[in-house]
Order: structure tokens, then C-alpha cells, then sequence
């Protein structure tokens, strides 16, 4: 019964980490989709502005 709660208690931890893994690499992926919008946006604009002057 021990070694059944070991186990548990291990599969608990290691799917903990897991779950804070994937929250920070959702957080990045959020972060990295504004950085790219904002990249795009703004090369959109200089583009614009090229063609003005």
C-alpha cells in the first residue's frame, strides 16, 4: 500500500510540473503571438510610409 502511494504521490508532483510547463509555455506563446503582431503591424506601416515618400 505504501508503494501504491509513493507512486501516486510521484505521478502527482511530475503531473504538477507538468501542468506549470504548460501554463508558462501558453503564457509565452501569448507573449510571442503580440511580439509578432505588433512586428507585422509595424512593418506594415513603414511599408506605407515608403511608398508615400
Amino acid at each position: 500500500m505504501l508503494k501504491v502511494a509513493a507512486v501516486l504521490l510521484a505521478l502527482m508532483v511530475l503531473f504538477g510540473i507538468l501542468g506549470f510547463v504548460v501554463d508558462v509555455a501558453g503564457a509565452i506563446t501569448k507573449v510571442a503571438f503580440f511580439v509578432c503582431l505588433i512586428a507585422l503591424g509595424v512593418s506594415l506601416a513603414m511599408k506605407a510610409l515608403k511608398r508615400e515618400t
